[in-house]
């Protein structure tokens, strides 16, 4: 049914996903199993629309950044594939289905997850998910709106995309932690993570930027000191990896996706505070900037100005969301500064281990927070 490491839509497997569709409504035999998060589409056609065969499959295409690999199955759902499988606990399910069951509804809707025992141990194989029409993710929409002529008027998507985060806090605090898990609250200090990916960001990436770094490197750690304070607030079970290209705006508005967490860092705790995935998503609105420079050739200071307008009216609804829930609480302000300057280390780690081209983005961003007139 599967090979391991393998993308299972090949010419020789076409019709695999579709035929897996058709399969959840029963009980798979052994190894497999099915968990099902919310009742499936119907398939059903109209008289007009008879066929013989399948329902049509297809991917997304190659211009589409994706870890693992996913099949749209008849314009209804989407079934991504894990190549190769994830061994479980996976953070997905449980998270998906969590939201299902607080009535969190900006995603795409959850329909499943197809398991089975490998080697003698669980494996999530499948997730599926509805298909939203006309969906895209926030690397191509959200550099339309940086790059458009009326930036001033181009930071409208910041105040949904605001409160769709806040939301999601929401429902996310309130899944408890595991039996003996973590704790509701903060109380080792994540100083020594943050000092620690500083650390390697500076080992790691060289030539002029690498210099450039190091002249800033005890700004940097400056801008760190925050995390040096034990913090008592919230711990919630967070995103993980919430940047704009989890953000898909569709017919119906923005839906927040990808529930696998965050795969370029290690033994990273589920339940962290808030701020963790607001820096990751106020870091995104920064790349996006640097994105249109490059690739829209959008003037630095007007990108700049439209990253600095789109980061202030997303932080200002998504106080206001929690602030209107009751919830204020959520969020550490004092936290965000010092996790995104951490965030945009990361973002270098990541390019100097697997995409060293995309190294502007994150020199870009620090280069515009630490403007060679502010050096001390």
């Amino acid at each position: 049914m599967i090979s391991l490491g393998e993308r299972p839509l090949t010419g020789r497997d076409r019709g695999l996903t579709t035929a897996l569709v058709g399969l959840l409504e029963d009980e798979p035999p052994p190894p497999f199993a099915v968990h099902r998060f919310r009742p499936l589409p119907t398939f059903s056609y109209d008289s007009g629309d008879l066929h013989t065969g399948v329902p049509g499959e297809r991917d997304f295409g190659p211009h589409v950044d994706q870890t693992n690999y996913s099949v749209v199955v008849a314009e209804k759902v989407v079934v991504k594939w894990l190549s190769p499988p994830a061994l479980l606990p996976h953070p997905a399910p449980e998270m998906l289905a969590h939201l299902v069951e607080a009535g969190f509804n900006d995603t795409a809707p959850p329909y499943a997850a197809l398991t089975a025992v490998l080697d003698g141990r669980d494996h999530l194989l499948a997730l599926v998910t509805g298909y939203l029409p006309g969906a895209r993710d926030g690397w191509e929409w959200c550099v339309d709106e940086a790059a458009s002529p009326d930036r001033a008027g181009a930071t409208a998507f910041a105040t949904p995309l605001g409160r769709l985060a806040a939301d999601l806090h929401l429902a996310l605090a309130t899944l408890p932690p595991p039996p003996g898990g973590t704790g509701p609250t903060l109380t080792t200090r994540p100083a020594e993570r943050a000092a620690g990916a500083l650390a390697e960001a500076l080992e790691l990436t060289g030539g002029d930027d690498g210099e450039w770094l190091s002249t800033r490197s005890a700004t940097l750690r400056r801008d760190l000191a925050p995390l040096d304070v034990p913090t008592t607030g919230p711990r919630i079970r967070i995103h993980g990896d919430l940047h704009v290209g989890q953000i898909l705006r569709w017919e119906g508005g923005y839906a927040v996706i990808d529930f696998d967490g965050n795969p370029t860092v290690a033994d990273a705790d589920p339940y962290q505070p808030a701020a963790r995935d607001v820096a990751q998503l106020t870091t995104s609105l920064e790349h996006v900037a640097q994105v249109a420079i490059k690739r829209r050739s959008t003037p630095p200071a007007e990108a700049a100005a439209w990253a600095a307008a789109a980061r202030a009216a997303l932080l200002s609804a998504y106080r206001a969301r929690l602030a209107e829930r009751g919830r204020p609480d959520l969020l550490d302000d004092r936290l965000i500064r010092p996790f995104e300057v951490e965030q945009e280390c990361r973002e270098l780690i990541y390019a100097a281990r697997h995409l060293p081209r995309w190294r502007y983005a994150p020199m870009g961003v620090l280069r515009t927070w630490y403007p060679e007139e502010n050096n001390p």
